[in-house]
């Protein structure tokens, strides 16, 4: 019996190769309803309420949202010089102890890092800080220069503002300086071995917290151009707290004035 037509090697892959390119439009084109219902479940679960979870949030938005332009001269093109207030008391205002500080590192920061070389490896979790034109990191003896991106954002933040209101003020600018940042588990070892008054569970272990010298600052200036007036150490430290002060109360970090190591240890929330 003769068929109407052949059906040979060529006419099979010629079909194969419809059908493969059928099912491949079916299959992008019609919605798996197991994967429906995961990403509606995904949609309407409900985001954590807890007081830490919330302030992150909404920190977040706060820390990225425009910067207002700074106003440095009035209607009549006249300097505008704001006064420096400082703070009522260093204490007082900054009296956000370590257990306070460390409930959130623990829940907003990275898992403690063994080494230098973990830390450098998560770089999922973890952003390198380095000198820029808003801050300068000195050389790290205890840590290492890494934070979480919500922490860094913040420091960026804090120098930032700072700069600004020097500006509104009439100061010559300066840096702040930063002087301990993560702290690895062999960090915390060798620290403790120099300072018995190192705590074991310091919140610079989760990559959240910082620390900046109210003591020192770095000029910035032209090298090759005139000196710039000199301001004193003191100003400096009442600009740099007023900063603190108003970042605080806002609820964007913990602060904390330590004394002995002449710095405001501060925590991301």
């Amino acid at each position: 019996m003769n068929l109407p037509f052949s059906f040979g090697r060529k006419q099979f892959l010629g079909l194969y190769v419809v059908l493969v390119a059928v099912l491949a439009v079916v299959k992008h084109c019609v919605v798996d309803p197991a994967a429906e219902r995961v990403a509606t479940v995904a949609a309407v679960a409900p985001l954590p309420t807890d007081s830490i979870s919330v302030r992150s949030r909404q920190n977040d938005t706060l820390v990225g949202a425009p910067r207002r332009r700074l106003r440095l001269v009035d209607a009549e093109g006249r300097p505008v010089r704001n006064r420096v207030t400082s703070v009522p008391s260093y204490k007082d205002c900054f009296p956000d102890l370590n257990d306070v500080q460390l409930a959130t590192a623990e829940r907003l920061g990275v898992p403690p890092v063994k080494d230098r070389a973990e830390a450098a490896r998560n770089k999922q979790n973890l952003v390198c800080i380095d000198d820029n034109p808003f801050f300068h990191v000195q050389k790290l003896h205890h840590s290492v220069p890494y934070l979480v991106p919500r922490a860094a954002n913040l420091l960026t933040d804090i120098a930032r503002t700072f700069l600004d209101s020097l500006a509104t003020k009439g100061i010559p600018f300066h840096k702040i300086i930063v002087t301990s940042v993560l702290r690895t588990e062999d960090d915390v070892d060798r620290l403790r071995n120099f300072n018995q008054n190192a705590s074991e569970q310091s919140c610079h272990r989760y990559g959240t917290t910082f620390d900046i010298s109210y003591n020192r600052y770095i000029t910035v200036e032209d090298p090759d151009g005139p000196e710039r007036r000199r301001v004193r150490n003191d100003t400096l430290k009442w600009i740099l707290s007023e900063v603190l002060h108003d970042l605080r109360q806002q609820g964007k970090c913990y602060v904390k004035y330590e004394v002995k190591q002449g710095c405001f240890h501060i925590t991301a929330r």
